[in-house]
């Protein structure tokens, strides 16, 4: 008897514990955490070179704040080291801040892009380095099938892979860095400047000399002299005359 009653208290003890766990609500899953490029970067690897000038010229904080803050899409060009690599030497350092940023920025559209949308892109398509005017920053994007081509007019690629893509951020794998004419164009060497125009030349004044002027008044004291025997002469032939 005891040990009946005692069966079914730990029944209904259990019975209560299995009702009040199910009735709890399922906890709900964790939301997920802020988009963040460059951890997405470094889960992928060979991404080092990128990782580091998108941290030094702080477009990686950019980027971030852009994903998280609004719903405009963003579209990456994601270069490998060995891209980095192809570089001619001394490429990277010979750049100053504003340019580096600008060729950071020269590999992101202000948009997302699946696969698939590239087919029906415009050229020349914008990138956050700005204008697309010709010899700044105009890229061209083509497919071929399946197959993404880029083009900068300095160097063409092609997409390798996608690396991430979540419908807001799409980042693709290219082997080639994007070089943008502004920055990397050869500039046109600076006109010659127009050669001086001779000065006229002036002619010196002389002055009067002293001996110019005494011979000046020679010749005209001279002159009064004939003058004043011819009148003597003529004088005495008219008075001979007279007598």
């Amino acid at each position: 008897m005891i040990n009946q009653s005692f069966l079914s208290l730990s029944l209904l003890v259990f019975l209560f514990h299995c009702t009040k766990t199910l009735a709890q609500p399922a906890q709900a899953p964790a939301p997920p955490g802020p988009t963040n490029v460059t951890k997405i970067l470094e889960k992928a690897g060979q991404f080092t070179i990128l990782i580091r000038l998108m941290k030094s010229t702080k477009v990686a904080d950019q980027l971030n704040q852009q994903l998280n803050d609004s719903n405009n899409g963003i579209t990456f060009f994601a270069p490998t080291d060995n891209a980095f690599s192809s570089l001619k030497s001394g490429t990277l350092n010979a750049l100053n801040d504003q340019q580096k940023v600008q060729l950071i920025q020269f590999h992101i559209l202000p948009n997302f892009l699946s696969l698939s949308n590239f087919q029906t892109v415009s050229n020349p398509v914008r990138t956050q380095a700005g204008d697309t005017g010709p010899g700044l920053y105009p890229l061209n994007v083509t497919t071929s099938g399946n197959q993404v081509n880029i083009s900068t007019g300095l160097v063409n690629t092609t997409v390798g892979g996608t690396v991430y893509t979540d419908n807001q951020l799409a980042v693709y794998q290219i082997d080639s860095v994007l070089l943008p004419q502004d920055i990397f164009a050869p500039k046109p060497p600076a006109p010659a400047p127009a050669p001086a125009q001779p000065k006229p030349k002036t002619k010196k004044k002389t002055a009067s000399s002293p001996a110019g002027a005494a011979s000046v008044d020679a010749s005209g004291a001279l002159s009064l002299t004939q003058h004043g025997m011819l009148m003597s002469i003529g004088v005495a032939m008219i008075a001979a005359l007279s007598l």
